[in-house]
Formats: C-alpha cells, structure tokens, sequence
C-alpha cells in the first residue's frame, strides 16, 4: 500500500521552497538612531547652560578647558550656581556644600546685568576665597 502526499495522482500544488524571513530588518532602526544622534548634536550646545546669559565682548579671549563650578547672573540680578538659584548672601556656603575642595569658579554676568550685582557677587566669592574667572565673548562670534 503506498500513500501519495503530492495530491490526486502526483500532480498536486508544491512548494517552491520560499521559506518565512527569519532574520530582522535593522535598517529603518539605523535610519532613526542616526537622525536622533544628529538632532542631539545639534541642540547640545544650546542645551549647554540652560540660562539665556548674553556676556559681553572682548578683543582678546582666553580658553580654558578646566572644569569649575559656574555662577551665573542674569540681566534682572539673579544669581544661580549651574541652573539653582542662589542667594548671594549664601553662595559660598553652597559652592562649599556642592564642590567641595573647589577653590576657583566661572562668573557668567549678562551684559545688562547692573554692575552693582556683579561687584556684589564678586565680594562674596572673593571674601570665601574663591579664584574668580570671568566668562567673556569674543568681538567676532555671535
């Protein structure tokens, strides 16, 4: 007794061998991964500070690569150290608390800021013993 598996004598529809895909496609993924590390690189140095400062020009600029706390002081007086508020009065005391053994600090001041404030800021970095740098533009960038 012979069984036929192929159908009415043999001539029954057959597989041609087109087998289901078993692998995954990883392009479209590649695609949005580059377009976000794109997207990324381009908004991270508007994402730098947070704080919309515009400091004044200077002819001559001097780049440094070291790494310090920033305070930050915007046209209307306020004070931050990175992106929190601070009381002027309490700066040091915080600069101590959030960067212990920091003995120098960057002064970000935009340009509208009244002196009197940055003259304030100043003193009280200066009583606590801080080194201070100011952060400055040079006449030809925007």
């Amino acid at each position: 007794m012979a069984f036929n598996l192929g159908g009415a004598g043999g001539r029954g529809r057959r597989s041609r061998g087109i087998g289901s895909i078993s692998e995954i496609n990883v392009t479209p993924f590649v695609d949005v991964a580059l377009v976000l590390l794109v997207i990324f690189m381009i908004t991270a140095h508007a994402m730098e500070y947070g704080i919309e400062i515009d400091v004044p020009k200077t002819k001559s600029t001097a780049s440094s690569t070291k790494e310090l706390a920033v305070v930050n002081i915007n046209k209307d007086g306020e004070t931050y150290i990175g992106k929190q508020p601070v009381n002027i009065h309490k700066m040091a005391d915080s600069l101590h608390q959030r960067y212990p053994g920091q003995e120098a600090v960057y002064l970000r001041a935009d340009r509208e800021t009244p002196f009197d404030v940055v003259a304030q800021v100043m003193s009280e970095l200066g009583e606590a013993k801080f080194k201070v740098s100011v952060v400055t533009q040079p006449i030809d960038s925007k």
